[in-house]
């Protein structure tokens, strides 16, 4: 069997910004880098584009995060309307860079049933798929897992948004093991998994409700994890979002090397 290919990098720069966090990615020997508009796309179309061509020459493959107050399910007609615009200015930002991928949070249930939930999202999600189209813009919207199980965003929510509109996923594994309270079972959860995605992974803090705040990376928390993906032919991109990205994505690729080296994670 082929051996897997996992890109591993950090989520953002930093504080550094884009251009030094790109350039440390690549002194660094890490593969990718997660540009992140948490609090708003406040990046230029022509900055956007200088990124670009900075991670092209250096080999960094880069994906987009959006900003975090996204809600596909709003009540509201205006938060709902600003959460599309988000969602499109990011794309417009990733196509810029040749970023592929652009991640974001789908919304919440409030006092919608999961179903219904789910109807909602998936025709914002089609209708978001038009636009892009129309525009041209070559990007992929991937939604991802979230942490707590009053969010929408399970493994087999996210999983049914791409097999219904053909978008990819964000599989955040570290939101997964929050949402199930550390009842996870990384071989099966992978099994049900496409040979090719986009991930987050990182420490993880969380309590009744789920996800409570991304911690620190052990190394004994994520071989586990790194022994069962090694051992498939996948082709994945993993983005570390601890509080020391940059740190934990090297070890993660180091932990990721060795099993390789070792014979798939045996």
């Amino acid at each position: 069997m082929p051996e897997a290919v996992i890109r591993i990098g950090p989520a953002g720069s930093a504080g550094k910004g884009n251009l030094a966090g790109i350039r440390k990615v690549a002194r660094m020997g890490l593969d990718c880098m997660e540009v992140e508009f948490t609090y708003g796309v406040r990046m230029k179309p022509q900055d956007a584009e200088a990124v670009g061509e900075l991670a092209a020459e250096k080999g960094v493959v880069l994906s987009v995060h959006a900003p975090y107050y996204i809600n596909l399910a709003s009540y509201e007609e205006e938060k709902l309307a600003a959460s599309r615009q988000r969602i499109l200015d990011s794309c417009e930002r990733a196509h810029a860079m040749g970023a592929g991928k652009v991640v974001f949070h789908p919304g919440f249930y409030q006092k919608r049933s999961a179903a219904e939930t789910y109807g909602i999202i998936r025709g914002e999600i089609e209708a978001l798929q038009a636009e892009i189209v129309a525009r041209n813009w070559e990007v992929q919207l991937c939604p991802e897992t979230t942490g707590k199980p009053s969010q929408f965003g399970s493994l087999e929510e996210i999983f049914s948004l791409m097999k219904d509109t053909g978008c990819g996923i964000t599989v955040d594994f570290a939101h997964l093991y929050a949402r199930l309270q550390g009842e996870i079972d990384w071989r099966a959860l992978l099994d049900g998994l496409p040979r090719s995605f986009h991930a987050h992974f990182s420490g993880i803090e969380y309590g009744p409700k789920g996800e409570k705040r991304h911690l620190p990376t052990e190394e004994a928390f994520f071989e586990p994890l790194a022994r069962q993906l090694v051992r498939r032919d996948f082709d994945i991109t993993i983005i570390n979002e601890s509080p020391q990205p940059y740190e934990d994505a090297a070890m993660m690729k180091r932990v990721v090397q060795r099993l390789q080296t070792a014979g798939g994670g045996s």
